[in-house]
């Protein structure tokens, strides 16, 4: 064995104690080794171990064996059986890789930077064993999480990893059979007060999830009884360039309005699956933006192309107030925010408008009449449909509530 193998094997117990050291003072759930002193000796048994079998198979560049890799899968599974969340699973393994090169390196350093063969002999076994490493330990760690966690709980984890980036996503997705695809819309649909309690919201998702085969997970809001479901609903290359939300979204909107039994508003963003994190913000402002709509079947889900408007004035305030203010013009009525919304809904046909408003055309030109006296601006007129249409959609969406 050369002199830099010889330095890793002197200094793996001293390093194996410091990576132990270090999970204790950076993973908060680590803490509560001080009262399982057994689990932490398990951590610095397993931590030494890795390190020896690194000295031992990287001159050859042999790979891990099976059972190294069944080794690593039940450290896996004793972790997840403890009850460590997934965010710290993540960070171990980060801080595992990290302390690892790290060692080599100090190793390297202390002898001067004179085996540089044996170096890159190290470096070379360590990426590609390390990845199969991690997999092992992954598998392990979801193999327990299939057997503790509820249907609906795995599929929420499988959502979360996905929109976070998470590694763990695509072994979540193969125990569920509920592989991701390359391209994803996420569709958040926002309800600020639902009826049903937690049992029998999960049970609304696991059926809608089993229905429509995607990822779905609830956000509870603080403070107040509503929340957000989040989905990624698989879609094509060509969706992506659309303005339109795909059908696949529509149908599952529809689906859970009609469940949830409570005004809801629907955003959706599309994008490649490693772009997720950021579809996400874009379909969360997109739902803040949209209108509460009745919880149907016919519920639309909406894009950036629908509320671009909207988007941009919620970004600066002094618009912002305006628009507000002239909403408030709207308020003597009668229904004059509803009548708008029906008059911009169906492209300004008198007919149609009157029609989804169940009253008669000269009811809907009397309304127009005064909307024109109360705020100074025609509806139809250009300067009328930019103001007047956003203004609507902000204040249909609650945001001056």
């Amino acid at each position: 064995m050369g002199s830099l193998f010889a330095e890793l094997a002197r200094q793996a117990p001293t390093n194996a104690c410091r990576e132990v050291e270090t999970y204790l003072r950076e993973i908060p759930e680590f803490r509560s080794w001080e009262t399982k002193p057994r689990a932490k000796a398990e951590t610095m048994e397993y931590s030494v171990w890795l390190r020896r079998r690194t000295i031992e198979l990287s001159p050859d560049n042999s790979e891990l064996t099976d059972d190294d890799l069944r080794y690593i899968a039940a450290i896996g599974e004793v972790r997840a059986d403890a009850g460590m969340s997934s965010d710290s699973r993540q960070q171990v393994l980060q801080l595992h890789t990290t302390l690892m090169l790290r060692d080599i390196h100090e190793a390297a350093e202390n002898l001067r930077g004179g085996e540089v063969e044996e170096l890159m002999q190290v470096m070379t076994w360590f990426a590609p064993q390390g990845d199969r490493g991690i997999v092992a330990y992954r598998q392990g760690f979801v193999t327990v999480l299939r057997r503790r966690l509820p249907y609906v709980e795995q599929v929420a984890l499988l959502a979360r990893s996905l929109l976070t980036g998470d590694p763990m996503a695509a072994d979540l997705a193969v125990a569920l059979d509920l592989q991701p695809p390359e391209f994803c819309a996420v569709t958040v649909i926002r309800v600020p007060d639902r009826p049903v309690g937690d049992r029998e919201l999960d049970v609304e998702i696991e059926a809608l999830v089993k229905t429509h085969r995607v990822p779905a997970v609830w956000y509870p809001e603080n403070g107040t009884r509503g929340g957000e479901l989040i989905a990624v609903v698989p879609c094509t290359e060509e969706a992506i360039r659309l303005p339109s939300a795909p059908e696949a979204v529509a149908d599952l909107v529809g689906d859970f309005a009609e469940a949830i039994g409570r005004p809801c508003a629907a955003g959706t963003a599309t994008a490649p699956l490693d772009e997720l994190p950021a579809a996400l913000e874009r379909a969360r402002r997109i739902s803040k933006s949209a209108p509460l709509g009745k919880p149907s079947r016919r519920l639309r889900p909406y894009t950036v192309a629908d509320v671009f408007v909207e988007l941009a004035v919620s970004d600066v305030p002094f618009i912002d107030a305006w628009l507000h203010t002239v909403a408030r013009n709207l308020e003597p009525g009668p229904d004059l925010v509803a009548t708008l919304d029906a008059y911009y809904r169906h492209d300004m046909n008198r007919g149609a408008a009157a029609a989804a408003l169940n009253v008669h055309p000269r009811t809907l030109d009397y309304r127009l009449r005064r909307v024109a006296e109360l705020t100074g601006i025609d509806p139809a007129s250009t300067h009328g449909i930019r103001t007047l249409s956003t203004v609507v959609t902000r204040w249909l969406s609650g945001s001056w509530a």
